[in-house]
């Protein structure tokens, strides 16, 4: 292609509301433009990024034998209220009748319309195993998109889908889609991590992330260097640091004190003296329509994840201030397990063997000191805290770390969730009906290319990695009206692309800084500059990534340059 006939509307400057780095060059190096909140155009450049990556999925996919097939994106709610996820899902879901009044949705994912296609067609066991994969738009509902192309309404999803027999096929289809996702991200230049994660709504017994390092993620992650251990900030289990002072001895029982006008743990701790570890955090929720209090050590945070899961609610909630007045009697800020009634409680394990803490006295402006739980209420224990940056691996016992990061990717074990909920069954091998045992499997295409750039960029733009940038050369003559530059670089783009490089020729009547900082702006990971050298027959290659730069007989650039994409892209 040349660059003159090409539309590549470059931007010296990004605009104010571009945060992060893969979105301010996104924008500035043109490949994408902003409809309205969370809606973008790819343009040229944004589409053969992403065509490439999607070439990679493909090849990759159709290596561990799953076949592509598409559905479409307006579904029927009618499949969605079979699975249960219609009202469950909530407001992310695109919703819309048509003319006639039928309910219908956006696609955010496809289990319930796969689902209903093997439910119509598979019958026997025979039929079995199957991988279905597609590429295709998804939409959702965000309430506050941002960041680019990572949270977005519409956004280009690779989702795949397996039906087994039982939980050993199912474990294979399983590490079949590991290690594909493992030789995507490898192809595509990414450094990422799986990590162990919590498998949300999408249900199912286990599941994993794929997670790209960056300071620009929305994702946390925790990990042990020590011991390799990985998890997503929602299942991450650490043991937490110990309090900041050593309990108190003694068997005091609990005493009433005065707390005028302090509600948090910080103005309590701060008004009694005590850290906020010697108190206690309670957060009362509703689950299933009723009120539960959580309880944790005042300097932990509540996963609402974890919390969930033990109160096998997805939709648990905060309880609002006039149900817990009404419940316990007093406000939100001076509430405690002691009196609490008949309202189950649930405490943290870090609260589990402490003794005289401080804690709501469900009185206003009141508190209580000398809580020993225990002795003083009985609670059910459980894993409800958010890990934390400095906390214990549990294996190694050697402090972990927490970093922000992007997900590209999750695999799940959806086990029977969707199969056994619409009604999928077919006859094994001794004609009775069992029902088979499902996986997904999700990869964000645009997260590839936007962790690409975050993890491959400088000051100058994009440093794409070869097998997923537009172009993987450009040929630069310095000089247009010069013949012999403008005569040996039409001669080195035909023979490039002769030879298989998917090569640009920049024949703008361009100053030649601006021309190098164009292309160093988009990442086109190689350049060959031809300029005044030519009278010698050497042209200059540069390595993007690296700023290398070295003078190459014109005779062997194009052997040269082959072997490199080859081992870059290897």
């Amino acid at each position: 292609m040349r660059w003159n006939s090409l539309f590549i509307p470059t931007l010296r400057d990004a605009p104010s509301d571009a945060e992060v780095v893969s979105h301010k060059l996104l924008l500035r190096a043109g490949y994408v433009r902003q409809l309205s909140a969370g809606l973008y155009c790819y343009l040229y450049l944004a589409q053969r990024s992403l065509r490439k990556i999607e070439r990679i999925i493909r090849e990759e996919m159709d290596a561990i034998g799953a076949q592509e097939i598409y559905t479409p994106e307006l579904h029927p709610a009618e499949i969605w209220k079979e699975s249960g996820r219609w009202d469950a899902i909530g407001d992310d879901m695109f919703r819309l009748k048509d003319r006639f009044g039928r309910e219908h949705c956006l696609g955010m994912t496809e289990e319930e319309v796969v689902t209903f296609i093997a439910r119509g067609e598979l019958r026997s066991y025979k039929q079995l195993p199957q991988i279905w994969y597609q590429i295709q738009a998804k939409f959702r509902d965000e309430p506050r998109p941002k960041a680019g192309l990572m949270r977005v309404r519409r956004f280009t999803m690779k989702d795949s889908y397996t039906f087994d027999m039982d939980s050993a096929g199912l474990d294979a289809a399983y590490q079949r889609h590991y290690a594909a996702y493992c030789r995507i991200f490898d192809r595509c230049g990414l450094e990422y991590l799986p990590v162990d994660a919590h498998s949300g709504a999408m249900g199912g017994s286990e599941s994993c992330e794929f997670m790209v390092p960056s300071a620009a993620g929305e994702d946390w992650l925790i990990e042990c260097p020590d011991s390799g251990y990985r998890a997503n900030l929602e299942k991450a289990v650490t043991l937490p640091r110990p309090p900041s002072v050593p309990d108190a001895e003694g068997d005091a029982l609990p005493e009433e004190f005065a707390t005028p006008g302090k509600k948090t743990i910080e103005e309590v701790s701060e008004f009694d003296g005590m850290p906020a570890s010697s108190h206690i955090k309670a957060l009362v929720m509703v689950a299933q329509g009723k009120p539960l209090m959580a309880l944790l050590r005042g300097d932990h945070q509540l996963s609402e994840t974890k919390l969930a899961a033990e109160a096998q609610d997805p939709d648990v909630r905060p309880a609002h201030p006039a149900e817990i007045e009404q419940w316990l009697g007093a406000g939100a800020g001076f509430i405690g397990p002691v009196g609490a009634g008949d309202i189950p409680l649930l405490a943290d394990k870090a609260l589990e063997g402490r003794r005289n803490l401080i804690a709501g006295a469900n009185k206003a402006d009141a508190h209580l000191r000398n809580v020993t739980p225990g002795r003083d209420f009985r609670a059910r224990f459980a894993d409800l805290r958010e890990a934390e940056d400095g906390d214990i691996d549990v294996a190694s016992g050697q402090p972990v770390r927490r970093r922000k990061a992007i997900e590209v990717g999750h695999i799940f074990k959806l086990g029977y969730k969707y199969s056994e909920s619409m009604g999928l069954s077919v006859l094994d091998e001794n004609g009775k009906a069992v029902t088979p045992i499902m996986g997904s499997y999700g990869i964000g295409v645009e997260r590839i290319l936007t962790g690409a750039i975050e993890q491959n960029h400088d000051d100058a733009g994009m440093a794409l990695p070869v097998s997923i940038a537009p172009f993987e050369a450009v040929v630069t003559p310095v000089n247009l009206k010069n013949d012999d530059q403008r005569k040996a670089a039409e001669r080195l783009y035909a023979e490039l692309r002769e030879a298989g490089v998917d090569v640009l020729l920049d024949d703008r009547a361009e100053r030649a800084g601006v021309k190098f900082k164009d292309a160093d702006l988009i990442g086109i990971p190689y350049r060959i500059t031809v300029g005044r050298n030519i009278a010698e027959g050497l042209v200059e290659l540069t390595e993007r990534s690296t700023g290398r730069s070295e003078n190459v007989n014109i005779e062997e650039i194009a052997k040269l340059l082959v072997g490199r994409i080859s081992e870059a892209v290897a």
